[in-house]
């Protein structure tokens, strides 16, 4: 049997507020969250996995597009949806969080992009992240994809991860084995003297890999970047495959 976290987090920030440019022209009409891979929607397979881990509210920020985004998971009974509403000016990731922050309590809370998807191994991604989880060591532990073997990705990664699951930056001019899958659980600390407006989440990743606070948790699985409208296909086949 998989192993059951003893401490789930039970509040998530769910990122879909993007303009999700690469996926044009699906998105001159659709926003991204909304685009359907194998019959349902990303944002949806999101709730799935986000509901399956324990996570019994969700805050969802908006802003291109909102009235469709926020029409569609409103729908949704569990978890409870929260709208964090950016339609005034898009805050990015990192103030996307932020100014959510008062609606994700006190304890740990999964960051997931609404965009993120991957076919699970044996154990669920979400659980292996709040297993993992060390109060104590981390501020954020990010869930990594190896990028030989994902599909839809042609990047160069973005981490080197040490013993002890510590990152590090690819750097210039380096190919790195692993990349963000687009899920992560963060302390509430982590957002400390951040910054006021928009930011990119790849600020506080940066302080936090100098203090040594950042981890890795490398995901069974396999991941599907789901960027292009060529990679929907792609996702499609996949999961057609892993269901023979």
């Amino acid at each position: 049997m998989p192993p059951v976290p003893s401490r789930r987090p039970t509040h998530a920030m769910v990122l879909a507020a993007g303009l999700g440019k690469r996926m044009r022209p699906i998105t001159a009409t659709t926003p991204k969250p909304l685009v359907e891979v194998g019959g349902r929607s990303l944002i949806d397979h999101g709730f799935v996995k986000l509901l399956a881990a324990g996570v019994e509210v969700c805050v969802v920020n908006v802003h291109y597009l909102a009235d469709l985004v926020e029409v569609h998971v409103r729908k949704c009974r569990t978890p409870e949806i929260v709208i964090s509403d950016e339609r005034e000016a898009l805050l990015e990731t990192g103030g996307g969080v932020v100014k959510a922050l008062p609606h994700l309590g006190a304890e740990p809370f999964y960051v997931y992009n609404s965009d993120s998807f991957w076919i699970e191994g044996i154990r669920s991604n979400l659980d292996l992240l709040a297993a993992r989880w060390d109060d104590e060591t981390m501020d954020g532990l990010l869930l990594l994809a190896p990028i030989v073997g994902s599909i839809g990705y042609s990047g160069t990664g973005d981490f080197f991860m040490d013993e002890l699951g510590r990152l590090v930056r690819r750097g210039e001019r380096r190919v790195a084995p692993f990349a963000y899958a687009g899920a992560a659980i963060f302390h509430p600390r982590f957002f400390r003297d951040a910054p006021a407006g928009a930011f990119s989440l790849n600020r506080l990743f940066d302080r936090a890999i100098e203090e040594g606070r950042l981890y890795g948790q490398r995901m069974e699985g396999i991941w599907l970047h789901v960027g292009t409208p060529e990679a929907i296909v792609e996702a499609e086949r996949a999961i057609a495959e892993s269901a023979d």
